[in-house]
């Protein structure tokens, strides 16, 4: 894994991030790599927030992962700060290579510099396997996510 760069997301690596956000059955139904408008929008707003993190796993030029990490202050847990991993995607060719382990690690290692004390995520129930790998990594089932769509 020596060869992959982990860096934050450039508008150029954009089609490629929503091509790997599309390209499961879950994604297909709700993502539009035909039309990248309201992704480039939206990248422009993390841009401008000092606590999100958009970041691609490069490998030879090609961008081959991506995820985004909040980061969340608050006032629970005695006023922790705390981030939450979003939009977990590895490039079909590279999965089952570690490479989601290391983006997973690069991410609690950036919640850590930040002085989080937690890092949570959500999974699609039907994502199985995708529990299996957070559960491997110390991530615990502890919580039911509930989600409204508007």
């Amino acid at each position: 894994m020596e060869d992959l760069e982990i860096r934050g997301a450039a508008a150029g690596d954009l089609p490629a991030i929503v091509g790997m956000l599309a390209d499961d059955p879950l994604g297909a139904q709700r993502e539009s790599p035909d039309d990248l408008r309201p992704y480039r929008a939206a990248m422009e707003r993390l841009a401008t927030d000092p606590n999100q993190h958009l970041v691609v796993a490069v490998r030879e030029g090609r961008v081959v992962g991506t995820l985004q990490l909040t980061i969340v202050p608050g006032l629970s847990r005695r006023g922790s700060t705390r981030s939450i991993i979003e939009g977990v995607r590895i490039h079909a060719d590279e999965r089952g290579s570690g490479l989601g382990s290391r983006l997973i690690e690069w991410a609690i290692d950036t919640s850590r510099r930040e002085g989080c004390r937690l890092v949570q995520l959500t999974s699609d129930n039907t994502r199985t396997d995708a529990h299996r790998f957070y559960e491997r990594l110390g991530f615990t089932a502890s919580h039911v996510g509930f989600k409204l769509s508007l």
